[in-house]
């Protein structure tokens, strides 16, 4: 599969923050969120516990410009929030799809950032996917409330490995056909 090369990415502006790329300055803080249990084990790729360093390595990748991943930081400083208060990203597929991938904090949870946050990415399609994916593990109800509040179509089940799980956990599959 052969990508473009990327190397600018675009702040997208929501009602109750921006999202934006990554910067070194945000390690401390998504290091905290992600070093959360709860926050690791909703996710396939953080470990839990968190080794060091790890959060520094994805913003370092973040900013490559031969990367398939861009990853924002759902940033609420300009609204009297806190400069990070989850991540968003899209990793670009082949045939015009994305898959989006998310978290908030747990204490940000149950209130809607995390659908505002999906539906300003969706908005914005930065990748200019005609189709764009997500899978949430199946005991993160909230997370697939998200997806179907956000127009998204339950495509059926799957399994995915969590790294923090150690193990292969059940998933639920959703598709939005991009406007």
């Amino acid at each position: 599969m052969i990508h473009e090369e990327i190397t600018v990415q675009d702040t997208i502006t929501a009602e109750r923050f921006v999202l934006r790329p990554c910067r070194k300055s945000d390690a401390g803080l998504i290091a905290m969120y992600a070093a959360d249990e709860r926050v690791a084990r909703g996710t396939r790729g953080i470990p839990h516990p968190l080794p060091p360093g790890t959060i520094e390595a994805m913003i370092d990748r973040a900013g490559q410009p031969d990367r398939t991943e861009d990853i924002w930081v759902i940033d609420g400083s300009a609204q009297g929030h806190l400069e990070a208060l989850g991540l968003i990203s899209l990793e670009r597929m082949d045939r015009q799809q994305s898959e989006i991938f998310y978290w908030i904090a747990p204490a940000f949870w149950n209130t809607g950032l995390a659908s505002e946050a999906v539906r300003a990415l969706i908005a914005a399609n930065p990748h200019k996917s005609e189709r764009v994916f997500a899978e949430v593990f199946q005991d993160n109800p909230g997370s697939a409330r998200v997806l179907t509040n956000c127009g998204f179509d339950y495509l059926g089940d799957a399994e995915a490995f969590s790294v923090a799980r150690n193990a292969t956990v059940s998933t639920w599959t959703y598709t939005l056909k991009v406007k």
